[in-house]
């Protein structure tokens, strides 16, 4: 998936979950955020960000705060797309070129099944499966987690698809990890523990779970390499930083 007109700027603060003060050339500007989330291990006072100009002259913000390098202490930066929205369309564009169903599959954005609307529902010869993405943004020391603060429509999300692989569809929950550098995706108990025993309650009853990095740029982002996933308990999980 491309950007368009992308600028390179520094983050100054972000005074809410929609907009940030940045720096580009020396000037201030407010953006827009497209991530919702807390994202505060990301977004640090003076780290280099990427904004999208928007080509809507009637918005209030100019620009969307898209990509982060995430600074890591005796490391080089980490580039990080931060954009909730690009997942699903980034998942779009990798379901068409067959990698997870035929090349001929009809492939259904937005579907309602049960109290949900799922991601995609995929129809491939006459067999319907259900498909929900999840972007990841969270990182520590080479592990991807999920989620990053607690997300009760996620919750519902996985149980409405242990129903729906129950009552005979494919179910399938994909986590697009928005960047590379990554060895081990788990669920993130110990920001909420009741969608981690979900999603092992899941991978128990037969919801396929899938995680795949993404090869990141400052104006693009493409689905790449599976990534092993551990779903197991874990207490000595790390305390992140949110």
């Amino acid at each position: 998936m491309l950007y368009h007109h992308i600028k390179k700027a520094e983050f100054i603060d972000r005074p809410n979950r929609f907009i940030a003060n940045v720096l580009i050339d020396g000037r201030r500007e407010t953006v827009h955020v497209k991530n919702t989330g807390r994202c505060r291990e990301l977004l640090i006072k003076g780290c280099t960000v990427y904004l999208e100009e928007s080509d809507k002259p009637e918005r209030r913000t100019k620009y969307d705060l898209v990509a982060v390098e995430k600074q890591r202490e005796g490391k080089q930066p980490l580039l990080v797309n931060m954009d909730s929205q690009i997942p699903n369309a980034a998942a779009e564009e990798w379901l068409k070129k067959g990698e997870l169903f035929s090349k001929s599959a009809e492939i259904r954005r937005e579907f309602t099944y049960g109290d949900s609307r799922f991601d995609f529902m995929i129809d491939d010869n006459g067999k319907k499966s259900f498909l929900e993405v999840k972007g990841v943004t969270l990182e520590q020391d080479g592990k991807a987690l999920f989620p990053d603060a607690p997300t009760e429509r996620g919750l519902k999300h996985v149980n409405e698809l242990i129903k729906a692989h129950k009552a005979g569809y494919g179910a399938y929950i994909l986590f697009v990890i928005q960047m590379k550098g990554i060895k081990l995706f788990r669920p993130n108990d110990s920001t909420h523990r009741e969608f981690g025993e979900a999603l092992r309650n899941a991978e128990a009853e037969g919801v396929e779970l899938l995680a795949y990095d993404c090869i990141v740029l400052p104006d693009s982002i493409t689905i790449d390499k599976p990534i092993k996933i551990n779903t197991e308990l874990n207490y000595e999980l790390e305390k992140v930083i949110m």
